[in-house]
């Protein structure tokens, strides 16, 4: 018994030893972070978050092009990226995924996947997770909107079913977007994002 302890445990230390902690998620009111980091999109230039910005706010989703989940929401993804364009709030999507750059995740797969699914706005690559770091993000998609002030109003899932949306009870991100772009403060400010983990190193 003492054998296969002392040889299993070295191998725990280190599996624990790997695992990158996640800040807890941005609070509700803060503001963006590293507004003015430059990252990669797929346009080939630099932008940053205050680039993305627009009149009224920023759509802020990290996602990727292999999750699953991030797959059964690809409509869903691109109908309120255009409704956040469509009522002045800039967007930005972020890969994350920097543990599967050769498996799906690379620069050249980022530019082919928006491609096919006729994105219209930004698309970058979170070298190392950094932004994912700084915004504790763990899942894809995973949404985080700011009003014009740069303030976080809400954070969360895009709507209340990943695995169907004809099964959409609520659209919490359509819901903010309304009641962001009217004067109203949002009245659901949090919900539980469901998706794949962010693949870090």
């Amino acid at each position: 018994m003492k054998k296969i302890f002392f040889a299993v445990f070295p191998i725990a230390v280190i599996a624990i030893m790997a695992l990158r902690p996640v800040a807890d998620p941005l609070a509700i009111g803060s503001a963006i972070p590293d507004a003015g980091t430059k990252m990669k999109d797929i346009s080939g230039k630099e932008v940053s978050f205050k680039d993305a910005m627009k009149e009224n706010g920023l759509l802020v989703m990290f996602s990727c092009n292999t999750c699953p989940v991030v797959h059964k929401y690809e409509s869903r993804t691109v109908e309120s990226c255009k409704k956040a364009l469509d009522n002045k709030i800039g967007v930005i999507l972020l890969n994350s995924n920097e543990a599967y750059r050769e498996k799906g995740d690379s620069y050249d797969d980022m530019k082919d996947y928006a491609k096919k699914l006729g994105y219209g706005w930004n698309y970058v690559v979170d070298q190392n997770s950094a932004m994912a770091d700084a915004f504790g993000a763990t899942r894809t998609p995973e949404i985080f909107l700011f009003d014009k002030s740069g303030k976080l109003v809400y954070h969360g899932a895009i709507d209340d079913n990943s695995g169907s949306p004809d099964e959409v009870t609520r659209k919490h991100l359509s819901i903010a977007i309304d009641e962001l772009v009217t004067g109203k403060d949002v009245s659901t400010k949090t919900t539980r994002s469901v998706g794949c983990t962010i693949k870090r190193l």
